[in-house]
């Protein structure tokens, strides 16, 4: 039987990140839907699991790979956008952010200092902010 399955899914796209998370997003909505008693939450879990037994069943796995590395490079925007907001919000007790009015770069200066002429680390352009 495990000979069987394996020679069936053999050329086949098989489960990618994509089709994990799918699988994770499709428990979630049908929890929802439990509680919810909505009907709109069982049809788009019955429309993803269908979404993703198409791509772990596909055979075209040059165009599965495309979608997949689209996936794994949105969540890896997510999460550095998302440890960049973490970080900053540590620092906003001790730091001032301002951005450039150049170049739009985003300085960091300390705070307590008065006024202070800032220069931009990318362009040199100088101005004058409250720390």
């Amino acid at each position: 039987m495990r000979e069987k399955f394996a020679r069936f899914m053999m050329g086949r796209n098989g489960v990618d990140e994509l089709a994990r998370f799918e699988s994770i997003f499709v428990w979630v909505l049908l929890l929802v839907s439990i509680f919810s008693r909505m009907w709109i939450f069982d049809l788009l879990a019955m429309a993803l699991i269908v979404h993703m037994y198409f791509r772990i069943l596909s055979r075209d796995v040059s165009k599965r790979y495309e979608e997949n590395q689209k996936y794994v490079n949105f969540r890896y925007n997510a999460v550095v956008k998302w440890d960049k907001k973490k970080k900053r919000i540590a620092q906003r007790r001790n730091y001032r952010f301002y951005k450039c009015p150049m170049c739009r770069q985003e300085v960091r200066v300390p705070k307590g200092h008065g006024k202070i002429q800032i220069t931009c680390p990318k362009c040199r352009e100088t101005f004058i902010k409250r720390s």
